[in-house]
């Protein structure tokens, strides 16, 4: 089994990356950011609160995220009383955003008798995350990708999220990777660390 956790700043691309290495590799893609949008579409409660907080580009709160990362993750781990996994790990998106929960997914995973196996960070320049964001929010319309709200993330991800690759820099299972060029590009850089790790080698 291989679990990732794939990281970087608003724009960087990782939804899409996610997307293909979960194709690729048989992998559930967890994007928290989908999980979220998909209880706001249903209207639920938590799925109301979670939709004040993203429309404001502000994080949302552990107790709503975790609690939806937390089921997610059962799909994965399989157990007692459910289906054998029909896949070969996961990775997730979105998550972690601060250095607490950084912690906090440990934990989630070594409940589940999971483990982290690497976290991939996409790093991009300041100027073309901006760049990005403008062209998805002018395709997609996302009412969270407004210049105010763009802005107001990637201030935050500055702040409060860039620590988190010091945290697992110091655990030996951070690895960057270029994501400045064309997807396909970086994809491939994606896909030999992928292979790598797959063979049990060392990156």
């Amino acid at each position: 089994m291989l679990n990732i956790v794939i990281f970087g700043a608003p724009g960087a691309g990782k939804g899409t990356q996610a997307d293909l290495l979960a194709e690729k590799y048989d992998l559930l893609h967890i994007s928290t950011g989908d999980l979220l949008r998909q209880e706001v579409a249903k209207g639920s409660p938590l799925g109301q609160r979670a939709q004040a907080i993203m429309n404001r580009g502000d994080l949302v709160g552990d107790d709503i995220v975790v609690q939806l990362l937390a089921q997610a993750l059962r799909g994965v781990a399989g157990g007692e009383g459910q289906e054998p996994s029909e896949y070969r790990g996961c990775i997730v998106d979105g998550f972690p955003r601060t250095v607490a929960q950084a912690q906090t997914l440990e934990f989630l995973f070594s409940k589940l008798r999971l483990s982290i196996d690497a976290i991939i960070a996409i790093d991009v320049p300041r100027d073309e995350l901006v760049r990005r964001i403008h062209e998805r929010a002018a395709i997609s319309g996302r009412a969270d990708d407004t210049e105010e709200v763009i802005r107001h993330r990637i201030e935050l991800y500055d702040e409060q999220t860039r620590p988190v690759l010091d945290y697992y820099r110091v655990s030996g299972r951070l690895v960057t990777v270029d994501g400045s060029e064309q997807i396909a590009d970086t994809n491939t850089r994606i896909c030999k660390v992928m292979d790598v790790l797959l063979r049990g080698g060392k990156r």
